[in-house]
């Protein structure tokens, strides 16, 4: 527990917390600033707001366990360890991205961070996170399957369905709906009769729990206790997390289905600057600081470099990710 650690590892800890939300807060940044300069194609949706849910989930991961979520995926994927190189030339459409460019913003994918895709079905990934968590235990490889999803997702069939066989099969899988209170542009209150969405694990006989996301250290408890009851006892969870993205639902929304007031209101919580608040109270000095966030700088630089200066997929590449062969009969 975070609590039992010696106060030097404690800050160290929390710094390289900090360190990865900072790390997806510019990426998006960048990401952003490339979609308007028409170097990103297609949709595009961002973290921006949402980062001490990823990074706080994988901080109660092991290296090895499983991750599947939404299209909103990049902060995910760059919380699990994907490279910020590989995932701006996959947005780029380049062939050195996590795809070879031919995913995009939607299904970012890393099998050796074991990182299983984002997905652009909304709901229709939760069974496939039940998929994986029976495999894991039909191996018996100690390993846990954390699935991502909006509070849009929980009307949808697809949940439903593979949250209840997680319950029925005792599978050791994490459900955490990201409950950022707009489904695209539409409120809790006309897309919901229930707000509590944690109260849905009832029906199944699961485990739940329920809280906010301002906090990265709280995050990394409370989906730690369900990651542990996953991996000991074969017992899902489903934890709602509440928590708000700064931007539109994509870059096409210019989200002006909520008041300026409100935005404002929720930046005031933004668990960047609440880490950063906490590094500073526990002794992290400003130098320390700086060179911290100049090494994001540094890193996110060179990211957009190499994903601008990477070349796109060829011919080859379409051919060998579109046919499989020579075949056999």
């Amino acid at each position: 527990m975070l609590a039992e650690t010696p106060p030097s590892e404690a800050l160290d800890h929390l710094a390289a917390l900090y360190r990865r939300m900072l790390l997806i807060r510019r990426v998006e940044e960048e990401s952003a600033r490339g979609y308007a300069e028409g170097k990103i194609g297609g949709f595009l949706h961002l973290y921006i707001g949402q980062e001490a849910v990823a990074v706080g989930a994988m901080a109660a991961l092991g290296p090895d366990d499983y991750v599947i979520t939404t299209y909103r995926d990049h902060g995910v994927a760059l919380a699990k360890g994907m490279p910020a190189r590989a995932l701006l030339a996959e947005l780029f459409g380049k062939v050195t991205g996590c795809s070879k460019g031919l995913g995009g913003s939607m299904h970012m994918f890393d099998h050796e961070h074991h990182m299983l895709g984002g997905y652009g079905i909304v709901g229709g990934h939760i069974p496939l996170a039940s998929g994986f968590a029976f495999a894991s235990k039909y191996r018996g490889d100690g390993k846990v399957t954390l699935c991502f999803f909006g509070e849009g997702a929980v009307s949808i069939g697809g949940f439903h369905e593979g949250v209840g066989l997680a319950a029925l099969w005792k599978l050791p899988v994490v459900f955490v709906c990201e409950n950022n209170e707009y489904s695209m542009g539409t409120p809790l209150s006309r897309s919901m009769s229930l707000e509590d969405v944690s109260l849905k694990a009832l029906g199944y006989g699961m485990d739940r729990d329920r809280f906010f996301a301002d906090d990265v250290l709280e995050v990394e408890r409370r989906i730690g206790e369900a990651v542990r009851r996953a991996r000991e006892q074969n017992s899902p969870t489903l934890v709602e997390v509440r928590t708000y993205r700064f931007r539109g639902h994509s870059m096409s929304d210019p989200a002006k289905y909520r008041t300026q007031a409100e935005l404002e209101e929720h930046k005031k919580r933004d668990p960047l600057a609440r880490a950063r608040a906490l590094l500073v109270e526990r002794g992290l000095g400003e130098g320390s600081l700086a060179e911290l966030e100049g090494s994001v700088e540094a890193e996110v630089t060179d990211a957009v470099k190499f994903a601008t200066e990477s070349p796109e997929p060829g011919l080859d590449v379409l051919e060998e990710t579109t046919y499989k062969g020579p075949f056999a009969y």
